[in-house]
């Protein structure tokens, strides 16, 4: 059985596919989020743990596809979340490849926000990295 991560977030990294921003289908496997601080794209040391373990994981999986898809809570305007999301995507998908990720397996986009409110809005700051479909 096929070991699947999923981490979320939306940008292109150089040799990476970008896709254009919007929302397209993300396979239907679990995922593993990789959250963030308000407007950050700054990654803390349980995402780089969390990021090296989907790296490992993909090494495992060495013809399966990656997907990055990035996302940002509803605070602030839509058009600074799209572009904020695109951003942790970018992130996340540049440290996949300094952990070892060859960047052709990688297709990386944002969602921008997600309209998660209240106490659940730092769920919607997070990438999901998937592994595999």
């Amino acid at each position: 059985m096929r070991k699947i991560i999923a981490l979320a977030a939306l940008f292109g990294v150089s040799g990476c596919a970008l896709l254009p921003f919007g929302n397209p289908p993300l396979p239907s496997t679990p995922a593993t989020p990789v959250f963030f601080q308000p407007f950050s794209t700054a990654l803390d040391p349980a995402a780089l743990h969390t990021i090296a373990t989907a790296a490992q994981v993909a090494a495992e999986e060495p013809d399966a596809k990656i997907i990055v898809a990035g996302a940002a809570d509803n605070t602030g305007d839509t058009a600074g979340n799209e572009a904020l999301s695109r951003t942790r995507a970018k992130a996340v998908a540049d440290q996949l490849v300094t952990d070892g990720v060859d960047k052709t397996r990688i297709t990386a986009y944002g969602i921008g926000q997600t309209g998660t409110l209240g106490d659940m809005s730092q769920y919607s700051r997070r990438v999901l990295i998937k592994i595999g479909h």
